[in-house]
């Protein structure tokens, strides 16, 4: 999300988390004069999530204090020590990794004493936002008591499909590209109609 009256508006849908991208190589960068006071407004019930690829550790602590999310999301190739640091200025952390069919969980382990949550999405060069799903069947390898939410392509085409994954520690979905009508802009009547079609499933 970059855009205040969007944002409000998607608000307005009570979402779970939502997310705000500070990486200068990504579309939906906020941009550098992006507001606190839009953060600040947003009902406290939404976790609010700064999402960070590759970014100096004093850097990101920076962005936090100024903003103060709930949530700080490392979407590079950020390591365990990285996150122990993150982890020791009392930030919740949220660590993305890109799933294949060969992916090796076990190097998960490392990570698990900082990380409040993982999030597994698609293989691309561009660190997220690429639509594509990749083989949800391979979740089934992984063996953590960590919870993750799944990333990658999510969207009305195949959301029924992603609530049928049974996995004990899937705590969510992070929804994006496919809800788009431009890189950062949330089609509201799509992002709605998800977030119901997942809360009325959650609740049966």
């Amino acid at each position: 999300m970059k855009f205040p009256e969007n944002i409000q508006t998607v608000a307005a849908l009570n979402p779970d988390y939502m997310g705000f991208i500070f990486y200068r190589g990504s579309k939906r960068y906020v941009g550098e004069g992006f507001s606190v006071k839009t953060v600040e407004q947003l009902p406290k019930a939404i976790n609010k999530v700064g999402v960070f690829v590759n970014e100096p550790l004093a850097e990101v602590i920076k962005i936090n204090a100024e903003f103060n999310f709930d949530f700080i999301q490392l979407h590079g190739h950020e390591s365990p020590e990285y996150c122990e640091k993150l982890s020791k200025e009392k930030l919740q952390l949220i660590k993305a990794f890109n799933l294949h069919d060969d992916f090796d969980f076990s190097e998960l382990e490392a990570y698990q004493p900082y990380c409040n949550y993982f999030l597994f999405d698609s293989q691309t060069a561009n660190f997220g936002g690429s639509g594509k799903s990749f083989n949800w069947q391979v979740m089934s390898k992984y063996r953590f008591n960590t919870p993750f939410f799944l990333s990658g392509g999510i969207g009305p085409e195949n959301i029924s499909e992603a609530l049928k994954i049974n996995h004990p520690m899937l705590l969510g979905f992070d929804l994006n590209s496919k809800l788009e009508s431009e890189p950062g802009l949330k089609n509201t009547d799509q992002t709605k109609q998800m977030i119901e079609k997942i809360k009325t499933h959650v609740h049966l």
